[in-house]
């Protein structure tokens, strides 16, 4: 049996958009020295709100993999083209991690909370 509620869905998206967030910064990180690579990353923010709205919709709907990945403009391009700026990932990727603890933080709270509900009438 799985239990889930509105939060605990909001939430699993969330470590799922912390989630990619990380892996695209890895792969940027990895394509440092490839000639003509450009960076590429997610709007966190918006795609949250993407996901917020669908989930009120469908419950659980909305996987990573639904994301917009798209190539980050602005980045000074070096003359082989590639565009990846270490420090910029280093900086991407301590946020994605402090997003991604703070949401299994709050899971394990919203779990806590399921469990003492469902334990109350035995107290």
């Amino acid at each position: 049996m799985q239990i889930t509620t509105p939060v605990s869905d909001a939430l699993n998206r969330y470590l799922d958009l912390s989630s990619l967030s990380l892996k695209l910064t890895a792969q940027n990180m990895a394509n440092v020295d490839t000639p003509g690579y450009r960076t590429v990353g997610i709007d966190f923010a918006a795609e949250m709100s993407r996901s917020l709205e669908n989930l009120d919709g469908k419950r659980g709907s909305g996987s990573p993999s639904m994301a917009n990945v798209d190539t980050v403009d602005g980045l000074l391009e070096r003359p082989d083209g590639n565009n990846v700026s270490m420090d910029r990932e280093g900086m991407k990727m301590a946020e994605a991690q402090l997003q991604f603890r703070t949401g299994v933080e709050l899971l394990k709270r919203e779990f806590t909370r399921e469990l003492d509900a469902i334990h109350e009438d035995q107290k």
